[in-house]
């Protein structure tokens, strides 16, 4: 007999919650290992490869504003319909995304690819930072279909009561890339004797997208075996429903705007930081990935309230709902505390990890250090604003990105670094008050409550 998916409606709302979350918050840490992974055997390279991966890196994660435009869309349309048994609507729901998803990565890569050498010459002048960068984009790029869709997959398998599948998926793939990154990368395998390929910077992105493209085809197969109670159509991925179709490009659209925001600030932020130097780029790009492994688990944790949620009140369970987006708030508080305090204990020795050189372990652990400081409430918030994906009611993360990082970090650092000329520290402090800013003003839009109201079927 096929094991029937989690009951996320019913049952005790901790247990629940932990059950469809736990799962999450590990598969999304084991995906973040793939950056990590890459970042210890690019950091055996040179300097210049750490920071030529960290500049790409953030162009990269700009396009990811695509991604969560539908996926914060699918989360709400899925789990909803899911929840009423209107099992025609949630297959609609599955088959869409997964082709939008494909489709807009293809527009994106081909966009960025176009622009990134000219992009990437405004944050560095030194060849072997530029070369590393191209060297690990371009392909990057060229597999980030596969890539969206196989976070579509994931969503769908959460949405609908399985989060262990998805977690047993990265497992693997995140396995995979770990051994392949030093047989790619190097002439000979680090600390043995075995010969590899060699082929530097390339070789990380070669085995990324090599692991990448097994967890889809895994994970596709898996989905349309309907081993989770629906049965998606290989043959619906190739038409269209617009409907559904305008539910995808609009519910998460604020979502995707948060993301853009973000991201982009990021990315004039790091041209902040490259003003230091090489050095301050590198320990920048190994602080900020450290920082970032913490996201990941925590967007597992928040996705995983956003479908137990949407559940409910797809069921106009709101009590319910309430009480799992404060669990799930409670748990992201604790879990980035713990976080925290190993950045605050441990930074010189995490960031020594990647590159033991001593003016960016100094920078870097610093960088730890002012961040952790806004880790807490950001934590506290960012899984009790679940509310917000669950119910399609998405524009208040939009405006809280909008206000914490453009109205008040950017300005904060214009006139601390152009104006004052401060030195590098101020930052990695801006970060932990954008954090904060933004912790604040998405409590807000909780405790306003419109979230509660909203529906999206």
């Amino acid at each position: 007999m096929r094991k029937q998916p989690l009951s996320l409606t019913e049952g005790s709302i901790p247990g629940t919650l932990f059950s469809l979350a736990f799962p999450s918050m590990l598969g999304m840490a084991f995906y973040m290992v793939y950056d990590l992974v890459d970042l210890f055997w690019i950091g055996m390279i040179s300097t210049e490869a750490i920071a030529g991966v960290t500049v790409f890196s953030a162009l990269f994660w700009v396009v990811s504003a695509l991604n969560d435009v539908i996926g914060q869309s699918s989360i709400s349309l899925i789990s909803q319909n899911h929840s009423r048994g209107d099992k025609a609507a949630t297959i609609v729901s599955i088959e869409q995304t997964i082709t939008f998803k494909f489709f807009v990565a293809f527009l994106a890569a081909a966009l960025i690819a176009i622009f990134m050498r000219p992009i990437l010459n405004l944050y560095s002048d030194v060849p072997a930072v530029i070369e590393a960068a191209t060297d690990y984009g371009y392909l990057r790029l060229f597999f980030l279909p596969v890539m969206f869709s196989s976070y579509s997959i994931g969503t769908v398998l959460r949405c609908t009561g399985n989060a262990k599948t998805p977690m047993k998926i990265m497992l693997f793939s995140s396995a995979l890339n770990l051994i392949l990154d030093p047989l790619l990368i190097f002439d000979t395998v680090p600390f043995t004797t075995f010969p590899g390929a060699g082929l530097g910077v390339f070789g990380a992105a070669v085995a990324t997208v090599i692991a990448e493209s097994l967890a889809f085809l895994i994970g596709i197969i898996y989905l349309f075996s309907g081993k989770i109670g629906v049965k998606p159509m290989l043959r619906g991925l190739f038409r269209l429903h617009w409907p559904t179709d305008v539910k995808l490009m609009t519910i998460g659209l604020p979502i995707g705007v948060h993301s853009l925001l973000r991201h982009l600030s990021g990315l004039v932020v790091l041209q902040f930081v490259a003003l230091y130097g090489t050095h301050a780029l590198a320990a920048g790009g190994i602080g900020t990935r450290i920082i970032g492994f913490a996201f990941i688990p925590l967007f597992g944790l928040e996705m995983a309230a956003s479908a137990m949620i949407g559940q409910n009140l797809g069921i106009n369970n709101l009590g319910r709902a309430i009480h799992s987006a404060k669990t799930a708030g409670l748990f992201g508080a604790l879990f980035m505390f713990a976080f925290g305090s190993i950045c605050i204990v441990f930074g010189q020795e995490l960031i020594a990890i990647f590159d033991a050189t001593p003016e960016i372990i100094t920078m870097g652990s610093t960088l730890l250090k002012c961040a952790a400081a806004g880790l807490v409430p950001l934590g506290f918030t960012f899984a009790l604003s679940a509310c917000f994906g669950g119910s399609g009611y998405n524009s208040p993360y939009a405006i809280a990105s909008l206000v914490a990082r453009w109205f008040i970090q950017l300005p904060l650092l214009i006139t601390a670094v152009y104006l004052l000329h401060l030195p590098i520290i101020v930052v990695w402090i801006s970060y932990a008050i954008a954090d904060t800013a933004e912790s604040v003003i998405l409590y807000f839009y909780y405790w306003q409550g419109k979230w509660k109201q909203r529906r999206v079927y």
